[in-house]
């Protein structure tokens, strides 16, 4: 990694997922012939990390596993991606998050989640990794992970004029909901929702392109810096105090769509830090996604830096 490169903390979740692909999901007591199988290395932790790796950025992750041959292989996979796991925690009374996919022949999946060593991801962590959030260009967070772990994280980045970039999300242990999100996820940062997600935090009933604007414009009231909202084939909607802005989907074949979100963020990051553009960022970004629709896996999907820039080159929008 070049000294100069761009320094970006990812904070996220770390699992192993063992994902097999079949004709079609099975229903209860059916049995479904698979036509492939893997057992890797997923999560929004590994998988935003590797991505901005992959993009030439100099990558910490905060996550925690358990001291098993999962959280080896956690390890062992991002070591081969340049991931520094300096602030990678151990759990040890704790197995590695894990994850149960299943992908039908349309590219689309179910999952099966246990979350392991994820939720004990402690604010104390977060306290002992201060120093690389401090240095660090942008931090980029899933918010996942437990929010008061969460909550510090985003202080300790706005006490050091850290950027933070930030999918929020309700808690691995399902016990909130969209509309008790700390009032700091949104405080002068830039939140990258899905559609759903996004009507879910504004309570929208209708979650739509045509809502998109207007979704975008109270995360904003909320106090969020910019909101990127992600809607799939219909690409992503850019809303800031500039205005809003939609940028289309880039035409692939979907192979599946497990990574996607993940690929993302973490090229968004990547792309912000280097232009402090969020449009040109989310264009950037949004040729990542596609990318990782056209390969089986997670972290095996993710493009580097010279493919999405060839996708970008061959499809000008």
């Amino acid at each position: 990694m070049e000294a100069n490169s761009p320094k970006v903390v990812v904070v996220g979740a770390s699992y192993i997922d063992i994902a097999m692909k079949c004709p079609h999901m099975p229903v209860p007591a059916q049995t479904v012939k698979g036509s492939s199988f893997s057992c890797s290395v997923t999560g929004p932790g590994p998988n935003q990390a590797t991505q901005a790796a992959l993009c030439g950025c100099d990558v910490h992750l905060i996550s925690k596993i358990g001291s098993d041959m999962f959280g080896d292989q956690i390890k062992k996979n991002l070591q081969k991606f340049n991931v520094n796991i300096e602030t990678l925690f151990t759990a040890e009374a704790i197995s590695t998050g894990a994850r149960f996919t299943i992908v039908n022949n349309e590219g689309e999946n179910a999952t099966c989640t246990c979350c392991g060593a994820n939720a004990a991801l402690s604010v104390e962590n977060i306290e002992d990794a201060e120093k690389f959030i401090a240095q660090a260009n942008v931090c980029l967070i899933h918010g996942s992970l437990p929010h008061d772990t969460i909550s510090r994280t985003i202080r300790l980045a706005k006490l050091n004029n850290t950027p933070v970039i930030i999918n929020p999300s309700i808690p691995i242990d399902n016990s909130k909901d969209y509309k008790e999100l700390p009032i700091n996820f949104f405080a002068d940062n830039i939140v990258v929702p899905n559609l759903y997600e996004a009507a879910q935090i504004t309570e929208h009933s209708a979650a739509n392109i045509n809502t998109a604007r207007i979704i975008g414009s109270e995360l904003l009231e909320m106090g969020a810096k910019a909101a990127v909202i992600t809607m799939g084939k219909k690409g992503s909607m850019v809303i800031d105090r500039n205005g809003a802005d939609h940028i289309p989907a880039f035409e692939i074949e979907l192979v599946d769509q497990t990574c996607t979100g993940d690929a993302f963020s973490g090229a968004l990051a990547a792309s912000y830090v280097a232009k402090q553009n969020i449009r040109e960022a989310t264009v950037f970004a949004s040729a990542a996604g596609a990318l990782a629709c056209t390969k089986f896996g997670s972290v095996e999907s993710l493009a580097s830096r010279s493919e999405i820039i060839e996708l970008l080159q061959s499809q000008e929008i």
